[in-house]
């Protein structure tokens, strides 16, 4: 029997769907907090560099978690800057100061080296 370009495609993007959806499930539950809960409770912060950051005086708690969204981002960045035309360093900051209007009030960020909270 033979299966069809379509048909083929079809089942193999359902497939990369539903590893990729595994995937990040086991991911995120191998971390004892979620991003959100971390950036929430001051565990992490955003930095202007478009990565993550344990603030001043936060447990070190978050740093599984800050350095794997850290290693996804960088990944993104690369792509994004390849898209672009831009470096990853100017795609991480330009992608932090498109998000930084959307960041919770009481967001830990550090811009230009200093720590506020938003």
């Amino acid at each position: 029997m033979k299966i069809s370009t379509q048909t083929y495609l079809h089942r193999s993007f359902k497939g990369i769907v539903v590893f990729t959806f595994l995937l990040l499930s086991f991911t995120t539950s191998a971390f004892a907090i979620d991003l959100k809960t971390a950036l929430s409770k001051g565990l992490a912060g955003e930095v202007d560099s478009g990565y993550l950051a344990i603030p001043p005086g936060a447990s070190g708690e978050a740093r599984p978690l800050v350095s794997s969204v850290n290693s996804e981002r960088r990944a993104a960045y690369v792509s994004l800057g390849q898209k672009n035309g831009v470096t990853a360093e100017i795609a991480g900051k330009a992608t932090f100061e498109k998000r930084y209007p959307g960041f919770p009030r009481g967001t830990w960020v550090q811009i230009q080296g200093r720590w506020t909270q938003k």
